[in-house]
């Protein structure tokens, strides 16, 4: 709540700093008209024909100098003399008090603001599609590792709290260690009272402290250490952006595995085919497994075997 406060207040402090002046639209109005008429580009001092570090007294003979070529009597013609004519007295007035002067050259430094439909601002840096993201990525991440942290602080403290409560179990409220081990039971939920006061067990679990270390135990008999270190510490490397680079390049890296897997067998299949057809090849022209075309079998009879009779 005090954040917000601070926020609010730097926001009120900012527009009030950022809030123009009427003095300041006077002067941004008539550099908008000074470009319109006299071309882009113009300032007080251009139009004046006088460098920015002219002295009053030469502000004020440039001003006679001008406002004798612009003066209405010498330009019957010209629509728009009376306008350009005023607008020169209020540029030699501007320039030729001190306050108002500084005022101006400030805008003649930085810039003069444009006007936006509300109001005049500065032309402010339009961030790409991009940088927007990126942008987005890293708050994300940052809000998400401020979270994790404060979820760290939070654990750490109920770790030690656990800890202390099955020591003072196992000890005594006199917190001496004692030798051994002892098998305590611990109130996670802390001290609980009905509507009539009296107190409501809550969920407890199976302790066991050996010296100044303490135990869970579980039903299966096992046992876990209960420490900081079982906290799980806040990291970067765990917000979802880098965890979830890690995930997709790890469904890549397991694909690419996968086909070459696939391709090794499919390989190892082909060799085991071409290698069962060489050996039928190699059977079938030695004449063991079939009879090779035009050389029939030799007949066995009456125990000699003969060379079988060709047909004429």
């Amino acid at each position: 709540m005090k954040l917000f406060y601070i926020f609010a207040f730097l926001a009120l402090c900012a527009t009030a700093v950022l809030a123009w002046e009427k003095e300041d639209h006077e002067i941004f109005d008539l550099v908008s008209e000074l470009e319109a008429t006299e071309g882009k580009g113009t300032t007080f001092y251009s139009w004046l024909d006088v460098p920015s570090t002219a002295t009053t007294s030469e502000i004020a003979r440039a001003y006679r100098k001008l406002s004798m070529q612009l003066h209405p009597d010498k330009n019957p013609n010209d629509k728009t003399i009376h306008e350009r004519f005023a607008r020169l007295g209020v540029v030699s007035t501007i320039l030729r008090n001190a306050e108002s002067r500084k005022r101006y050259d400030f805008f003649y430094k930085n810039g003069v603001p444009k006007w936006r439909g509300t109001g005049y601002y500065y032309a402010r840096f339009r961030p790409g599609l991009g940088t927007v993201l990126i942008f987005l990525v890293v708050l994300t991440c940052g809000l998400q590792y401020i979270i994790q942290n404060m979820t760290y602080k939070t654990h750490l403290k109920r770790i030690e709290k656990i800890v202390q409560d099955a020591q003072q179990a196992a000890w005594g409220a006199k917190m001496i260690p004692g030798e051994g081990e002892k098998r305590v039971k611990v109130n996670l939920g802390g001290p609980s009272y009905d509507d009539d006061g009296y107190p409501i067990p809550g969920k407890s679990i199976s302790m066991v402290v050996r010296g100044l270390d303490v135990y869970i135990r579980n039903p299966d008999g096992s046992e876990e250490a209960v420490n900081a270190s079982t906290a799980v510490r806040p990291a970067l490397s765990t917000t979802w952006f880098p965890s979830l680079i890690h995930s997709l390049i790890g469904k890549i890296l397991g694909r690419r595995n996968e086909s070459n897997e696939v391709n090794n067998d499919e390989l190892a299949s082909e060799v085991e085919d071409t290698d069962g057809e060489t050996s039928s090849v190699s059977d079938s022209k030695s004449g063991t497994a079939t009879p090779l075309e035009g050389r029939p079998a030799a007949i066995k009879a009456g125990g000699k075997r003969r060379k079988a009779i060709r047909k004429k």
